[in-house]
């Protein structure tokens, strides 16, 4: 039987490099429902907590537990970088690899990668060379090659942060269809109008610590502190 992966729990965590604080100390509970979004300002340490919470972030101290191992919270998560990471193959090669490293058959690994191909809008291109993509395609094949492992939950950082306004929108399809098919998002992003978008949730983090946290709709309605709406109206928050 499997168990059950949230809450996810940050208790004092910390992040540190070369003796100096990145992010924290941070004390969060996140339960793991739809999509939660943080935002801040630029250096408020988006990434950063991104990538502690997911365990690429080496943290410096405090505590951060899943409501399962931690070894097992990780097999059933996937991240997405803001700059996709291709290899020098075919679409379709990109997208078995993953599968092909758990153990899969290839001809089992090419049939599932044709599959999340389909559903991520990427069907016509499985039989180019990943490299020639555009910028919205590489994207989608970052997020098709993450979702191919069925991950239970998918950080993602600034996932649209080059993209023009029609590869937003597929990218968001995308995501929008992904938690209603039960994944849970967690990811960082500079634009306010896809946080309203997307968010069930909003961490407002400002010089690495979360400022607000709570529904997002009521963040964005009525914000609890002076820096949350003036980070709202586009004021500069520093």
């Amino acid at each position: 039987m499997v168990s059950q992966l949230f809450p996810l729990r940050l208790e004092e965590a910390e992040l540190r490099r070369s003796g100096r604080m990145l992010v924290g100390p941070i004390n969060l509970e996140l339960k793991g429902h739809g999509t939660t979004v943080i935002i801040g300002p630029n250096g408020a340490g988006k990434t950063s907590l991104l990538r502690l919470m997911h365990g690429i972030g080496r943290l410096g101290g405090g505590r951060i537990a899943w409501a399962c191992p931690t070894e097992e919270a990780h097999s059933r998560q996937a991240f997405v970088f803001q700059t996709p990471i291709i290899m020098r193959r075919t679409v379709i090669d990109n997208l078995a690899y993953p599968l092909r490293l758990r153990g899969s058959s290839r001809g089992a690994a090419r049939l599932a990668a044709e599959e999340i191909a389909a559903s991520t809008g990427l069907a016509d291109t499985l039989g180019r060379q990943a490299l020639g993509l555009s910028g919205g395609e590489k994207q989608k094949l970052a997020l098709a090659r993450a979702l191919i492992l069925q991950p239970e939950v998918l950080f993602l950082d600034e996932p649209c942060a080059a993209l023009d306004g029609r590869a937003t929108r597929e990218i968001e399809d995308v995501l929008k269809q992904v938690t209603a098919d039960g994944t849970s998002l967690i990811m960082t992003t500079h634009n306010l109008g896809q946080a309203q978008r997307l968010a069930r949730e909003v961490v407002f983090l400002l010089r690495g610590r979360v400022h607000e946290h709570g529904n997002a709709q009521g963040f964005f309605d009525a914000p609890s502190t002076p820096e949350g709406a003036a980070f709202l109206r586009g004021d500069i928050v520093e």
